[in-house]
């Protein structure tokens, strides 16, 4: 069994960057989409929600309303990744593989009432799309504000085994409908076996994050590991992928080649906490040194930043970090607090870059007036402030 090749963090950064489409300029949304192989969906709207944004960090002619247009011609789907996404409707065969462990008994988070799902596919097999308060909610005695309505229910073990779809969304609220009727026609429908499913999971992965672990393959994948585990040795056996490990790092990453497009080192980029580059904290820390945590989920006293912080990307290092508000009745997007990174030393090209960037991001936003309040260091906030005051 041969060893890994070595690799400095510096290359590693740049196969990372330039699988997730910071070396390159992308045309059109769908190809954003191909290359990332998911994009997160969240309600979140603090600044903006986290799929718009990702769309937008890599494709700034991006327009809210291209989503639901490529939901319409049947581009791209919703289903379960590591969490809700938007994926390429090309690679809706291998959603089969965990619809089918659903259908055949695996245990999601409510309990299945055949009842309830059958009167649900019943009426829309009749009447056509339907949206959750399209069905009556009768309370029940112990009624609670969080509790789900059995259609509700219904709906949703339905959309996971694959029985219904999301054709499109309307108020971000979900539209459901018979899968026959939302798949393109002549879409390939056949389940894949494990070791098909775990080739793609591996490609994929490699494709979209450029040098990966068996861990962050598998991650929140069901019952899938040691097939994964077999495949990948299959790969290397093949010479299709190799072994590589980064300097002071004892994990082996897989990856298809070490070559790579350089990362712009004036590049500047405002990502979303839940942008795929960075949705493994374990993963972003080894590579990039960066010590990142989305501090929505964790309590108010023990957040340490702040409940929406954006990551600053500038080159391949990400050097500071700010948590911000959008208020889009007022138009004014509100910096909170803005971190710099221990070891960075802003310059005038950072601020330049800043400037274009946080005016660009703000107007998406909805904003058009951007305040600040709070830097550290502190000897940094006089030119920070005049360059987020030249985005006025």
């Amino acid at each position: 069994m041969s060893n890994p090749t070595a690799i400095t963090q510096e290359e590693a950064r740049k196969i990372a960057l330039n699988a997730q489409g910071f070396s390159r300029i992308f045309k059109t949304s769908l190809s954003v989409i191909k290359q990332l192989s998911y994009i997160q969906i969240d309600t979140i709207s603090i600044t903006e929600r986290a799929h718009n944004h990702v769309f937008f960090s890599r494709n700034t002619n991006f327009k809210k309303e291209e989503i639901s247009e490529l939901m319409e011609r049947k581009s791209i789907f919703e289903y379960w990744s590591h969490a809700a996404a938007y994926l390429p409707m090309e690679d809706f065969r291998h959603s089969l593989y965990l619809k089918e462990l659903y259908k055949n008994g695996e245990k999601h988070w409510f309990p299945r009432d055949k009842k309830v799902e059958n009167y649900v596919l019943d009426r829309i097999t009749a009447e056509g799309p339907l949206q959750s308060k399209n069905f009556d909610h009768p309370r029940t005695k112990k009624h609670e504000w969080y509790e789900w309505k059995p259609a509700k229910i219904a709906l949703t073990n339905l959309f996971m085994d694959g029985s219904l779809m999301i054709p499109n969304r309307k108020g971000f609220q979900k539209i459901f409908d018979l899968t026959e009727r939302v798949i393109p026609i002549n879409t390939n429908t056949s389940v894949p076996n494990i070791e098909g499913y775990s080739l793609f999971l591996i490609n994929n992965a490699i494709k979209a994050q450029g040098l990966v672990t068996l861990n962050e393959i598998c991650y929140l994948r069901k019952k899938v590991k040691p097939t994964v585990k077999k495949v990948l040795q299959q790969l290397i056996e093949n010479k299709e992928i190799q072994k590589v490990q980064i300097e002071k790092d004892n994990s082996i990453y897989y990856v298809s080649t070490i070559n790579y497009q350089p990362t712009s080192k004036s590049q500047l980029s405002i990502l979303s906490p839940f942008d795929n580059l960075i949705i493994q904290r374990k993963r972003i820390k080894s590579i990039f040194n960066f010590d990142y945590q989305i501090e929505c989920y964790v309590p108010e006293k023990k957040r340490k930043f702040g409940y929406y912080t954006l990551p600053i990307l500038f080159g391949d290092k990400f050097v500071a970090r700010f948590d911000s508000k959008a208020d889009r009745k007022t138009k004014v997007f509100t910096i909170k607090n803005f971190w710099f990174e221990e070891n960075f030393t802003p310059n005038d090209e950072f601020y330049t870059k800043l400037n274009l960037q946080l005016n660009a991001f703000s107007f998406f936003c909805g904003c058009e007036k951007i305040t600040l309040k709070n830097v550290s260091p502190t000897i940094n906030k006089k030119d920070l402030k005049a360059a987020i005051l030249n985005c006025q």
